[in-house]
């Protein structure tokens, strides 16, 4: 069944509401490519939901850039290898289980590093949103993700419309422009292929918000 698409805010909200309302822990992912505009998604619907929700991003399993640059994977960071996805699939099964308060890493990118045990997800939290690249990737071990999310939706932005975004978020955070376009042609938009065609598998499809 293709997923059905959506892109009222409000509605979203609605939708999400709902999810922490069930009674039970419940884990919804906001996937799409870089610079979609997940992690602002995310943080309005926390904005709405206050307490009864909390966002833990996928980006806080980028491999560290000691670690990058002894395997050689640098100038490749952000592409499905650069991350730690057997960790992210461990953590998402702990807040699935519940019982106790699980800690998640936090990536900074004004320093290209995570950080460990920075955002607390407790156990009577009934909403938590996941938002990353690859949720919805096929590929082993991220294959495991999708059955440990509820519900996923996926941010389908025009490839336009992505470069725009990332060379000014590159620039932003310190590259020169030739710099940041440099960048986003050869890895970000290399990784938006691949995270494209994964949207078929998501519940639901947000042209905008």
């Amino acid at each position: 069944m293709s997923p059905r698409h959506h892109g009222d805010l409000p509605g979203l909200i609605d939708r999400a509401r709902a999810l922490a309302s069930t009674g039970e822990r419940r884990v919804l992912g906001i996937a799409g490519g870089p610079g979609s505009g997940k992690g602002t998604l995310a943080e309005k619907l926390v904005g709405e939901l206050g307490s009864a929700a909390v966002v833990v991003p996928m980006d806080g399993f980028h491999l560290a850039e000691e670690e990058l640059r002894r395997l050689g994977r640098r100038d490749r960071k952000g592409a499905p290898d650069t991350f730690d996805a057997a960790g992210y699939v461990a953590l998402l099964r702990r807040i699935r289980e519940g019982g106790e308060t699980v800690y998640a890493p936090r990536f900074h990118r004004e320093v290209e590093e995570s950080f460990a045990g920075a955002i607390p997800v407790d156990p009577d939290v009934p909403l938590v949103i996941t938002e990353g690249n690859y949720l919805l990737l096929d590929e082993h071990p991220w294959s495991q993700v999708r059955p440990l999310i509820d519900e996923t939706w996926f941010l389908d932005q025009s490839d336009e419309e992505l470069v725009s975004r990332l060379v000014e978020r590159h620039v932003h955070h310190g590259k020169t422009r030739a710099e940041a376009e440099e960048w986003v042609h050869r890895s970000d938009m290399r990784n938006a292929a691949r995270i494209t065609p994964t949207r078929t598998r998501a519940d639901l499809l947000i042209a905008e918000f």
